[in-house]
């Protein structure tokens, strides 16, 4: 996490009821975040390997997926990232396939398993939205 600077600007006034929306913000965040836990603990899967199943599917631009694109989209480490994407697909829930035009990357897709279980939650997901 990078340490906080404060710009030689003129900090704008915060008034009362900005604390409050942000105050509210981060409870309605807090909530759903554990509605989610919750959701995906009752799946069988971890929190987690939910949120990789989700970005892998939800991938901007639909894809392909390496192994990197899925540390960054959830702000682990790359070699943590691995270890994910081997429990995934020993849990039969992604697989792997060689890029074509670059054989030292490995792309990743959900299998149709990992479908279902993606595909009831994100229905649970969007009705407590």
């Amino acid at each position: 996490m990078s340490k906080m600077t404060h710009p030689q600007k003129p900090r704008p006034a915060i008034s009362q009821a900005d604390y409050q929306r942000l105050s509210e913000f981060r409870y309605l965040i807090r909530r759903f975040l554990e509605f989610s836990q919750v959701q995906a603990h009752d799946a069988g899967l971890t929190p987690r390997q939910h949120q990789a199943l989700l970005a892998i599917k939800g991938y901007p631009g639909g894809g392909p997926v390496t192994v990197g694109d899925l540390a960054e989209r959830l702000r682990i480490r790359h070699h943590s990232a691995v270890e994910l994407v081997n429990r995934l697909g020993e849990a039969g829930l992604v697989a792997r396939d060689q890029d074509k035009d670059d054989h030292r990357r490995v792309l990743l897709q959900l299998t149709v398993r990992a479908d279902d279980h993606l595909a009831d939650l994100s229905v649970a997901h969007l009705d407590e939205l």
